[in-house]
């Protein structure tokens, strides 16, 4: 259920329900092979131009190098899981008969591969995990301009002003909150609230997670790079305490080693299927204060430029935005699905109920000054 709190806020909890969800499998066939709407990577696009070196972000991996793809198929690069993913591109080659060949890594690598590749990329298709790797690829050139059509099924803060990629998914910033330990008159309101120093040593991170990493690129880039570093400075010298990932940050909430943790939603409903709804006591904080506390990330996608598999890739992209694929996000992942008509996991309040920062999320591209900022407090 989702519970209003103070000051506009929202806390929510996992009903039992939301854990029963699997994956539909009556899925919706997008046509036969090379099916899909003119425009993407097509013949008939305006040439563009994907250079090595242009733009720079994240950095390469050995081991995503070295993964062979297969040329005669339509070439994905995914920085979504092989574990999330794989079922739903096995089920779009079953329903259209196009072959893929998926090389899989986490987003900053996948990205800074194709960068590196340029337009010898084999590439064909991009998932990525973050918004800010689809700007920097779309600043480079390396995206093509997306139809019209299919443009329009996202809402327009979820997809490039340049018409370059479009969100699959949403991902909302919270605060975890254990309700045992976090009475509900010291509930921040604000992101800063977090750094007051009741909360000492009481305050959890994944400085190594990309969402924590775009979290802090909002804040530079909502508020400049001193506000970003004033934030990162008060976390330290208030103790904050850093984990491996931000299940390991909820589990510690959860648990009552600390008292809230800063991390996105899905987490909680992860956690929940681990322990049992009825054994959770951790809550997620919604902010409505419209800053970078309040930030909804989205995994999304593009085709890339220059392709010569153009109508595939397009396919492909509108199967990923079919209710068989929103609905899949929506209950294996608890992301906020982005075509209308599909709904949200139970429990959240829906995307127009949050106060999401005014902020073009191609922005969030300046993953390296984020990375140094981020060592230079010494938060690694």
């Amino acid at each position: 259920m989702r519970i209003p709190a103070s000051s506009g806020q929202y806390r929510s909890t996992i009903p039992l329900a939301a854990l029963g969800c699997a994956l539909l499998v009556g899925m919706t066939a997008c046509g036969e092979s090379g099916a899909g709407a003119d425009g993407a990577g097509s013949s008939d696009s305006p040439a563009q131009a994907c250079t090595p070196g242009e733009v720079s972000y994240g950095e390469l991996d050995e081991e995503v190098a070295a993964a062979e793809v297969d040329e005669e198929a339509l070439v994905v690069y995914s920085g979504r899981s092989e574990d999330l993913v794989a079922p739903l591109l096995e089920q779009f080659t079953t329903e259209t008969g196009i072959e893929l060949s998926v090389r899989y890594g986490n987003t900053a690598a996948m990205t800074a591969q194709l960068l590196e590749e340029g337009d010898q990329s084999p590439a064909d298709f991009f998932l990525s995990q973050d918004a800010g790797a689809l700007g920097a690829l779309g600043n480079a050139g390396c995206l093509a301009t997306l139809p019209d059509e299919t443009l329009s099924l996202v809402e327009a803060n979820y997809r490039a002003d340049d018409d370059t990629w479009v969100a699959l998914t949403g991902r909302a910033r919270v605060i975890a909150i254990n309700p045992d330990l976090v009475a509900e008159a010291d509930r921040p309101t604000t992101i800063d609230d977090v750094l007051d120093e009741r909360w000492a040593g009481q305050v959890g991170i994944a400085p190594g997670n990309a969402s924590f990493q775009s979290f802090i690129t909002a804040i530079r880039v909502l508020d400049g790079e001193e506000a970003a570093r004033d934030f990162l400075e008060g976390l330290v010298a208030n103790d904050v305490q850093t984990y491996e990932g931000n299940g390991d940050v909820l589990a510690a909430v959860d648990s009552g080693e600390i008292s809230m943790g800063l991390i996105n939603h899905y987490y909680l409903y992860e956690r929940a299927g681990e322990v049992g709804a009825e054994n959770l006591v951790a809550e997620n904080l919604f902010l409505d204060d419209g800053g970078a506390g309040s930030l909804i990330n989205i995994s999304g996608a593009g085709v890339i430029t220059g392709t010569d598999r153009g109508e595939d890739a397009q396919a492909l992209l509108e199967f990923m935005l079919s209710e068989t694929a929103q609905t899949y996000f929506a209950e294996t992942t608890y992301e906020y699905p982005m075509v209308d008509g599909i709904d949200p996991p139970d429990g959240l309040p829906t995307l127009d109920e949050l106060d999401a920062p005014d902020l073009d999320l191609s922005d969030l591209d300046s993953l390296g000054e984020t990375l140094a900022l981020i060592n230079e407090v010494g938060l690694t």
